[in-house]
């Protein structure tokens, strides 16, 4: 799979670029960043690797992207698809954004446009999102980018605080009704 880029209006979900380093070193000093995403990219070489990692999509497990504001191309978050099954026609689907990009939909955007590239392109059939309990902002983004709960996890995924989380388990499917993102 080679990386491809989406414009979504006001957002452009592009490949990562080393460039993007020093952003994504940014982003990850919010403390919820590093609580709910953990991501071990907290220094320049930490950032660099991760990018390494995300940019390549040769063995067609993920798909990952910057997400960037078409007009000015600041950095607003991350969003992949990863665990790509296509002989099961499943993947997860994970995101983040900035603290300054927060509240503006640009998570739910961002997750739909990937997962309406991914039932068309890869094709996927069901797309799976967790998350903890306690991240009530993510269930919003799961419901405004058209999931379906499903269920409760319990202890099932270790978070940056070090201790097992009960998560929530939601899901989209290839011919579920497109989210309405107009507002």
């Amino acid at each position: 799979m080679d990386p491809v880029e989406l414009d979504v209006g006001a957002l452009r979900l592009r490949p990562w670029r080393e460039d993007d380093a020093d952003d994504v070193v940014a982003a990850m000093q919010d403390p919820l960043m590093r609580l709910w995403n953990g991501l071990p990219a907290t220094t320049r070489p930490d950032a660099l690797a991760f990018l390494r990692r995300r940019g390549n999509w040769t063995a067609g497990d993920h798909a990952s992207w910057a997400v960037a504001d078409a007009v000015t191309g600041a950095l607003l978050g991350s969003v992949s698809l990863h665990s790509i099954a296509v002989a099961q026609g499943n993947a997860q689907v994970g995101y983040w954004t900035v603290p300054a990009a927060r509240g503006r939909a640009v998570a739910a955007r961002a997750v739909d446009a990937a997962c309406t590239w991914a039932f068309a392109a890869v094709p996927l059939e069901r797309v799976e999102l967790c998350h903890a309990v306690e991240n009530t902002a993510s269930g919003r983004v799961a419901e405004k980018a058209g999931f379906t709960l499903e269920g409760r996890l319990r202890r099932s995924y270790r978070y940056g605080d070090g201790l097992k989380h009960d998560e929530l388990i939601w899901s989209r499917l290839a011919d579920d009704a497109a989210p309405d993102l107009s507002s």
